[in-house]
């Protein structure tokens, strides 16, 4: 844990979900509505870093929440799942942590890799 990390030091009042090794807040600058985080309990910088079973506890949460957010809003069509891996990368907050973005039919354009 480290002292001047937002996310080492997580409000049980914010939990959307949680397993031994993760949970999940919403994001508090949502791209659409339900935007997800799905977060490391353990500190590491980079998705790299992580352990198989941080990883497979990530994704098995990930997938609770998508679960969750489709019983929650129906128009719900699709999903944008991903991390950034360091900070020239765009990740702003150096604790691993994915996004799940819902996503609904008139969105604006889809985030795209590579641009």
């Amino acid at each position: 844990m480290q002292k001047s990390c937002l996310f080492c030091g997580y409000d049980k009042f914010e939990l959307v979900a949680e397993n031994e090794l993760s949970y999940a807040i919403r994001d508090k600058f949502p791209v659409t509505q339900l935007h997800t985080l799905i977060i490391s309990k353990k500190h590491f910088e980079n998705v790299f870093e992580l352990p198989a079973e941080e990883l497979e506890s990530i994704f098995e949460l990930s997938k609770q929440c998508r679960d969750e957010i489709l019983l929650k809003d129906v128009s719900v069509k699709g999903f944008n799942f991903g991390t950034n891996a360091g900070a020239v990368a765009g990740q702003k907050i150096l604790h691993v942590h994915f996004h799940l973005i819902p996503r609904r039919e008139g969105d604006a354009a889809p985030l795209a890799a590579g641009n």
